[in-house]
């Protein structure tokens, strides 16, 4: 747990102490407390030092620990029935935020383009080779015209 000059860090549990400021008709100001979260692993260390004050039998411990952390009693004891009912552990894994994007979908969906690119370079480069072929042969077959036997012969006048 970690514990800062008498109060559980509040890095270490995230939001909670929001305040929200509302104006009344009346030009009065209003603060009011948002609505406040705390994660599974916070509700969790909470529980176990209240288990271990109760168990030491120190008379007032547990409203000590209620008013360094700014908690309700009726607080408590809904965290306990989350607790008793599993579903706290079921969270205490849970990563907070948006899931991750299944990389493995979009590298195969640029693998499959980059198949389709040299697919197709590799169709343009079978076209160049059989063009070759064909104009190599072309020039074969005309070489050996003209280095043929030179028979034309000239007709009397």
């Amino acid at each position: 747990m970690m514990v800062v000059a008498g109060r559980i860090d509040r890095n270490y549990w995230g939001q909670g102490d929001e305040m929200m400021t509302v104006m009344s008709n009346d030009d009065d100001v209003e603060v009011r407390r948002g609505k406040r979260s705390w994660p599974a692993r916070y509700k969790l260390d909470i529980l176990a030092e209240i288990d271990a004050a109760k168990a030491s039998g120190v008379p007032g411990v547990v409203g000590e620990i209620c008013r360094r952390e700014d908690l309700y009693s009726s607080l408590i004891s809904e965290w306990r029935h989350q607790r008793d009912a599993g579903a706290l552990e079921a969270l205490k894994t849970r990563r907070v935020g948006r899931p991750r994007k299944d990389r493995t979908r979009t590298e195969l969906v640029e693998a499959r383009r980059r198949v389709d690119e040299l697919e197709s370079e590799l169709a343009t480069a079978k076209e160049l080779i059989e063009a070759q072929g064909k104009v190599s042969a072309l020039l074969q077959e005309l070489s050996r015209e003209s280095a043929g036997p030179n028979t034309t012969k000239q007709s009397p006048r």
